[in-house]
């Protein structure tokens, strides 16, 4: 059995919760949760803002912990190996995307937490490919975070063969944005940060930005038009599209790693006279996650955390719901 926390219900509270997941796959990884952190797609998933959750629901998809059984086609890892999971369960194995290491994008790919119970437990399953080995100097205790918002950010620096010498902004600086900064700043671009709060500059430029903009001043976007190659957008919510597309550079691109459901009312003709693009990107490759921890390893980088034990596990929600998480949550065994 898997002892876990579900909702039974949109917006309800997690309660105890024990499933039978039935025979091991043969080439799926149990693992035995250490921690879990929380996201804010769990609190989206549990409150069914995206109509796709079905109940009892069992959040988290940032798993870190150790191999506790392997099925019969497993090589991959072994018993006891300290390894995470993220927002992908599985692949196909078998399609184009899957053939060229883009298995994220794989139309077939299982998500950890639709259709399926996560990581708020004692254990959780997954297919092998999907589970990575965690890096020795990286530390378990925050690693979980990396598995979803960290990868998320970083993943749109190798698709778009981001160079050292291009100026980056970045709009949201909480869970995945603090995160950002760091992964910029170690890349060698020349960051910014966009912030509505000027009391938040110092923290800003010691997570690793250079330069700190205030959204609100209209002054201020203007005085950076045409500056950036790149702006990482990680807000849910609608703001001045038009006035952020501004600020790009001839041939920048505004990448969406938030999720605004508000349509974006975006002009065209800054697009086409500039050569500039707007796009969107979801979590990366198990190849890009090996990637962004050898990089997160290299470079000493890691999320910033508070701990909430698992059994704590409505307060952490109610912590992030509340927008009082600086920066990420993780949940620890009890």
């Amino acid at each position: 059995m898997i002892h876990a926390y579900a909702a039974k219900e949109a917006g309800g509270p997690l309660e105890d919760y024990s499933y039978d997941p039935g025979l091991l796959g043969t080439d799926q990884i149990e693992i035995n949760v250490e921690s879990c952190g929380v996201c804010h797609s769990d609190m989206s998933m549990l409150d069914n803002a995206w109509g796709m959750t079905s109940y009892p629901f069992v959040p988290g998809h940032e798993v870190v912990g150790t191999v506790g059984a392997i099925g019969d086609t497993v090589t991959s890892l072994k018993i006891g190996q300290r390894v995470g999971l993220g927002w992908h369960a599985g692949y196909c194995n078998s399609c184009h995307t899957c053939h060229s290491g883009d298995h994220n994008l794989c139309g077939q790919r299982s998500t950890t937490i639709i259709g399926r119970h996560g990581g708020f437990a004692d254990k959780i399953r997954a297919q092998d490919t999907a589970v990575v080995a965690l890096p020795d100097a990286i530390n378990p205790a925050s690693a979980g975070p990396l598995f979803c918002g960290g990868i998320t950010v970083f993943n749109p620096l190798v698709q778009f063969d981001i160079k050292p010498t291009s100026k980056v902004a970045v709009i949201g600086i909480g869970g995945l944005g603090h995160i950002a900064l760091q992964y910029l700043r170690a890349w060698g671009c020349e960051v910014t940060a966009f912030t509505s709060s000027e009391g938040k500059k110092p923290a800003l430029l010691q997570m690793g930005a250079h330069h700190v903009l205030n959204s609100r001043n209209k002054d201020e976007l203007k005085a950076a038009g045409g500056r950036f190659d790149l702006i990482l957008s990680t807000v849910d919510v609608k703001l001045d599209w038009n006035a952020y597309i501004a600020t790009l550079a001839p041939k920048g691109r505004l990448h969406f790693v938030g999720a605004p459901l508000a349509p974006l009312d975006i002009q065209v003709f800054p697009l086409l006279m500039g050569q500039r693009s707007v796009s969107g990107s979801p979590v990366g490759s198990p190849a890009v996650i090996k990637k962004m921890l050898d990089f997160s390893a290299q470079h000493n980088i890691e999320p910033i955390v508070e701990y909430f034990p698992m059994s704590k596990v409505n307060e952490a929600m109610a912590h992030l719901r509340a927008g009082k998480a600086r920066y990420r949550i993780v949940l620890t065994r009890d």
